[in-house]
């Protein structure tokens, strides 16, 4: 994987967009630009990781924030759609709940959330630049259980223009915008900010500092995967040749952690007939 320079990102990276939203007056400004609500004080808590027991799945969240009347709302940039997309909404809800009702309270007290994601495709293929989804009764379609979530997504590939406010049209422009064309002037009084915090982050020395770490970190995080990947692959072919003879044999795999040696233990697995013609030329 090629790696980035912090001067090469746009609003739609990840790293820059969770840097730019940790900004109180940006992260105010965007939500009350997508949701045509007035939002007083925000605080924000950027990369906020939420884990409850260590046999669930965690969730890091890109941007966590709440307002002065306690709103709680998760923001997340995706740019690559993939399967799943509101079934992960729901579970981001889920485990915002968790953490918001604290034990002994009731559950009129559970604070109201929103989850929002700022898509850089069409995440319906309905063309609206806004979807919003809350429950209601499938009877009586005006009956709603007022649960006080709902899941917002916004789409930078809008084809019904005449609905979208101006300021808005012009956000989802510079986010679909590539480098070159994210540079140009939007005529919006907020984009202009956000280009102003863009450049501001990009002359930061901590920030470049910063960026680089987690290039190295997601660099190592794929590594190890693709090493764990790899002996996994191998315990699975020696498994088609038959039971493997201790518990040695898997630990001794699993923990070899050097790439070129998984490589050739792989072409000598998926050739051997038996696991104890691997266990010979492994030796």
């Amino acid at each position: 994987m090629l790696k980035k320079k912090l001067d090469e990102l746009t609003l739609k990276d990840n790293f820059m967009f969770c840097a730019v939203m940790a900004d109180v007056d940006n992260c105010r400004g965007f939500l009350e630009m997508c949701l045509g609500i007035s939002v007083g004080r925000v605080e924000v808590s950027s990369e906020k990781s939420v884990v409850f027991r260590p046999e669930y799945r965690s969730v890091q969240l890109d941007v966590y924030a709440k307002d002065a009347d306690n709103t709680h709302y998760d923001i997340e940039m995706q740019v690559v759609q993939k399967p799943g997309l509101a079934r992960r909404s729901r579970y981001y809800h889920s485990q915002m709940d968790m953490e918001l009702l604290h034990c002994g309270q009731d559950y009129p007290e559970l604070s109201d959330c929103f989850v929002i994601f700022v898509c850089d495709f069409d995440p319906f293929g309905k063309g609206r630049y806004l979807y919003t989804f809350e429950n209601c009764c499938l009877e009586e379609g005006e009956l709603k259980q007022e649960e006080g979530c709902r899941s917002v997504f916004l789409n930078t590939c809008v084809r019904n223009l005449e609905e979208v406010p101006a300021g808005l049209v012009n956000f989802l422009e510079f986010v679909k915008a590539d480098l070159a064309e994210s540079q140009r002037n939007f005529r919006d009084v907020y984009v202009t900010q956000l280009q102003d915090s863009i450049r501001l982050i990009k002359s930061s020395r901590e920030m470049e500092d910063k960026f680089m770490t987690l290039q190295e970190v997601i660099l190592d995080e794929r590594a190890e995967a693709k090493v764990e990947g790899r002996a996994e692959v191998i315990l699975e072919l020696l498994e088609d040749l038959g039971a493997l003879p201790d518990e040695e044999l898997a630990e001794k795999v699993m923990n070899e952690k050097r790439p070129e040696v998984l490589r050739r233990w792989l072409k000598l697995a998926a050739r051997a007939t038996s696991v104890g013609q691997f266990m010979e030329e492994i030796q």
